[in-house]
């Protein structure tokens, strides 16, 4: 009994010394919030006490278009988009809650209703009556869900790589993700989160790597440790996942933009073919040799995709 006692003793030991050596603590809030929250930032409080960090550029009378970044992600995803559209729109990007510096809600409520929510009332904050929401990867089937509760607000809708689809493909899923929806590990993950797990995550996710650069690693990985982050991350990927159904799209009057990269392992053709199928007035386009985030993999042909879009909507509003 007492060798048993002095192994179980020295594991412990072995493995307390083991988690204070890998252990990856919060970043600091006030140091985040320097390095990434500078001008043109602005944090605007919604319902529960978010404070919600946006960014809103670009003539204010001309046509408002906002943009929702994907899971893990942040508002900076959207910056090749940014500098080729505000000198013509009114581009607003904001951290959806878990996310960037918006950090955690309050109540751990990170159902699609509540994310749907959140984006009806920053358009409120913002005096936004009618506008064109764009959504990356998760932000994608916000995008979604948002036209199907509220089209009236919409001009348009434009979902990148969307997830939100009833059709898996052949459909992988990163490491980090994979970690995150696993009970017991996923609990590990909120305290030990080393750069080289969202390195090798992102490098799965592309297939234009020159967009993997040492400043947008660091970005990812410091702002997923922005207290309360990564446990927000473990708690949207314990709720069940949301597929639409195809009756629910064939009501949603609003025209559509679809964009996709044929080589996404994360969202596979077969789902942006089943969106530009059910979506009544949808146009897909697909960049090849591109994966999950063509907005920033080949920034130049989305814009001109993108611009062309919007252009002839105004024409025809």
């Amino acid at each position: 009994m007492k060798w048993a006692l002095r192994i179980v003793l020295g594991l412990t030991v072995v493995l307390g010394i083991a988690f204070l050596l890998l252990r990856t603590p919060d970043t600091d809030p006030a140091e985040m919030r320097a390095k990434y929250g500078g001008e043109p930032s602005q944090f605007v409080e919604i319902g529960n006490g978010v404070k919600v960090h946006l960014r809103d550029e670009g003539p204010r009378d001309a046509q408002a278009i906002v943009l929702l970044h994907g899971s893990a992600a942040d508002l900076h995803t959207w910056e090749p988009w940014v500098e080729g559209l505000s000198d013509t729109f009114r581009v607003i990007r904001f951290d959806q809650v878990g996310h960037g510096l918006t950090g955690p809600d309050p109540e751990g409520d990170y159902s699609l209703d509540n994310f749907v929510s959140d984006i009806d009332e920053v358009a409120d904050s913002l005096g936004l009556e009618t506008f064109i929401l764009a959504g990356s990867s998760m932000g994608g089937s916000h995008t979604a869900a948002y036209a199907m509760a509220h089209p009236e607000r919409l001009a348009g809708a434009v979902l990148v790589g969307a997830s939100g689809a009833p059709v898996r493909g052949d459909r992988t899923s990163s490491l980090t993700y994979k970690l995150a929806q696993t009970p017991g590990i996923n609990q590990i993950m909120a305290q030990i989160t080393p750069r080289s797990m969202i390195e090798d995550s992102f490098e799965e996710m592309v297939s234009n790597k020159t967009i993997m650069t040492d400043d947008v690693v660091d970005r990812y990985w410091e702002l997923l440790r922005y207290p309360g982050n990564r446990e927000a991350t473990i708690a949207r990927f314990s709720n069940p996942r949301t597929s639409f159904e195809a009756e629910q799209l064939a009501k949603v009057n609003v025209p559509a933009l679809i964009l996709c990269g044929e080589e996404d392992p994360l969202i596979p053709m077969p789902s942006c073919n089943w969106y530009d199928e059910n979506w009544p007035r949808s146009r897909m386009v697909s960049y090849p040799g591109i994966g999950h985030l063509p907005h920033e993999e080949t920034p130049e042909a989305t814009l001109e995709t993108l611009k062309e879009w919007m252009m002839n909507l105004s024409e025809t509003t």
